[in-house]
């Protein structure tokens, strides 16, 4: 009779493996992709079919070879496989994401196929530890349902240390790919335990820890992902919401690239600390200059930002009012605010940095801002509840009587529907609402106003401007007036009980791709 607690055991450390490789698994796609609700359906979707064959063919094949040495080598052998995951997984993903990029329907169709042939091999392992322990375990018949809901008791009971254990400690405390070298550690020790104790072939195991010593030595140097082609690596982290990388120019501009790293989330020389960028973050300076003429930069007094990333926008409003101008920067990650200070200037003694989701921080930022620019938005991983009625209600309760909103949205040349969705949605919140898009890009900044106000608005308070105003303001404003766009709005209402922002973005990027787009997908909503 093999040995029952040990066999108990393996069933806690298969559970425990099994949920932390799906909520690795989702850092490491994470780090290429991003994250959205469809991602982790589809990771969830993915490891609940892998377990499903691990234990059809778990069942058939203890029931053939009901021997604890078979048990723990097909253990040592997902163990060994785990640990492969991210070694293969990473170049899988990154040249699924560039084929994404580039359009090339082939190629993401073969990184596809790659990638889930990658996971089921180990997933598909541990799915058969549960039928053959029970296997293993029933000695008599009259107590096998004891058996069985013991195993399936400790299994579960392993996942939740599992998917606790990843998100809290094993993926911020050590990173992706040193997760999985533990997370396959584990269970490759109670293999070899259970092949030593039963007799099995340990010697013909036995070199399968060194493979994982060596992966960590020699597999864990350079970058997680090589920068892009003529960018020097600055720095690089994973943090618990993203990967983080800072890439500079042969000039010394600094870009912020986050996840699968084409959009570009800030950017700063430090050469030049505050200079027209022609990017989206110049066009946040406009907001207020749809109010009534003559509106003077001397009434803009406060200023919110939701998605602070590295602080370009808090950074060019301090350079055209100067630290007159009291901002309220929010960022839901810690690491991103302290790359900011390090490597992109923002430690501008008038911001005040909240670190926590925008929509909870809209309930203690007090009132009274002229201005909330929310940047938070990106193709295709828009958070839904910062695009509804409620949330834009809960934006207007915090802006002064002459306030307005600002918001990046994505777009491509061809489909327009997430814009004209939150235009449809800011209608029944503000009087006036105006697009502008942004040349060269895949965005348009959207503006919505606290009184009603007129598109001519914005010509005459440029006009109004001294000549000797600041230039970075000018260009905005004159730039933003000649890429005004027809407000369109689009049918559906965002709420909070019924947001499909995912399904809009899932049907502009595909439109996009079918109508054979060649621009590079990636760029929308930097």
């Amino acid at each position: 009779m093999p040995n029952r607690p040990l066999l108990y055991a393996t069933s806690f450390i298969a559970g425990l493996t099994t949920l932390g490789i799906e909520l690795t698994t989702a850092r490491l796609l994470g780090n290429i992709y991003g994250t959205s609700d469809v991602a982790y359906a589809g990771i969830i979707s993915m490891m609940l079919a892998y377990l499903t064959i691990g234990y059809f063919v778990g069942g058939r094949i203890a029931d053939r070879h009901p021997d604890a040495r078979v048990f723990y080598a097909l253990l040592a052998w997902a163990s060994l496989c785990t640990a492969l995951i991210p070694f293969i997984g990473r170049p899988a993903l990154l040249g699924a994401a560039v084929a994404f990029a580039e359009i090339n329907i082939g190629a993401i169709v073969l990184w596809v196929v790659v990638t889930l042939v990658l996971f089921i091999v180990p997933v598909g392992l541990l799915g058969m530890v549960s039928p053959y322990v029970i296997r293993l375990a029933v000695d008599d018949p009259a107590h096998s349902g004891k058996v069985a809901g013991r195993v399936y008791a400790l299994n579960t009971a392993g996942s939740l240390l599992g998917a606790f254990g990843a998100v809290l400690v094993l993926v911020p405390g050590v990173g992706t790919t040193p997760a999985f070298l533990i997370l396959a550690s584990i269970p490759l020790i109670v293999a070899l335990a259970g092949m030593l104790i039963e007799g099995g072939p340990v010697v013909r195991h036995a070199w399968m820890p060194f493979v994982i010593g060596l992966l960590a030595i020699f597999g864990l140097r350079g970058p997680i992902k090589p920068p892009p082609p003529g960018l020097s690596l600055l720095y690089e982290a994973e943090t618990p919401y993203n990967l983080v990388q800072v890439v500079e120019t042969e000039n010394r501009t600094r870009y912020m690239l986050l996840n699968e790293g084409v959009a570009i989330h800030s950017i700063y020389n430090p050469e030049i600390p505050v200079a027209f960028t022609g990017g989206v973050w110049d066009y946040f300076l406009v907001a207020p200059y749809f109010n009534e003429p003559p509106y003077t930069p001397d009434e803009v007094e406060r200023l919110a930002i939701i998605g602070l990333a590295g602080g370009t926008v808090a950074k060019q409003y301090t350079g055209v009012y100067g630290e007159g101008i009291a901002i309220t920067g929010v960022e839901i990650d810690p690491e991103l605010v302290q790359v900011g200070r390090d490597y992109f200037g923002m430690t501008m003694p008038n911001l005040d940095v909240l670190v926590e989701d925008g929509r909870v921080a809209l309930d203690h930022m007090g009132a009274g801002y002229t201005v909330v620019a929310i940047d938070a938005y990106r193709v295709p991983y828009v958070p839904w509840h910062m695009t509804t009625v409620e949330f834009f209600r809960e934006v207007d309760s915090v802006l002064a009587e002459d306030g307005s909103i600002v918001l990046n949205v994505g777009r491509t040349p061809i489909n327009r529907e997430l814009i004209n969705a939150i235009v449809r949605t800011l209608q029944e919140v503000f009087p006036s609402v105006y697009v502008v898009d942004v040349p060269n890009t895949f965005n348009s900044l959207v503006y919505a106003t606290r009184q009603p106000t007129s598109a001519d608005n914005l010509q005459a308070n440029l006009n109004a401007l001294s000549e000797d105003g600041d230039p970075l303001l000018r260009a905005s404003l004159r730039l933003a007036y000649e890429n005004l766009q027809p407000v369109e709005p689009g049918d559906i209402v965002l709420t909070d009980d019924h947001a499909p922002v995912e399904g809009i973005v899932h049907r502009l990027v595909l439109e996009y791709i079918v109508a054979g787009g060649t621009e590079d997908i990636g760029r929308l909503g930097d």
